[in-house]
């Protein structure tokens, strides 16, 4: 079973390929749910992730980052984006 972070890798490289595949991903900022639409996507394409897994790799991500903050934050900044939101800009 692939690590959510070898499915995302994977899902990068064939939408790099794959124009139509990248289209469809960053589309999915239009629709009602976008990360399950996206989960959705990425599964039919062979490279399953489910959404809990997407939530729970943001909260590692804000953990670290707030870890990392100069004498710690306490709280997550507004404009730090979720791991969804940055594999979406990456294929803009």
């Amino acid at each position: 079973m692939e690590s959510i972070n070898e499915a995302l890798g994977k899902l990068r490289e064939l939408a790099y390929q794959n124009n139509e595949l990248r289209k469809s991903l960053i589309a999915t900022q239009q629709a009602a749910e976008p990360m399950e639409e996206f989960c959705r996507i990425a599964t039919q394409n062979g490279c399953p992730i489910d959404m809990g897994e997407l939530l729970v790799l943001n909260e590692r991500l804000w953990g670290e980052m707030l870890k990392s903050s100069n004498g710690g934050a306490t709280f997550p900044i507004e404009d730090w984006a979720d791991a969804y939101e940055m594999f979406i800009m990456g294929l803009l």
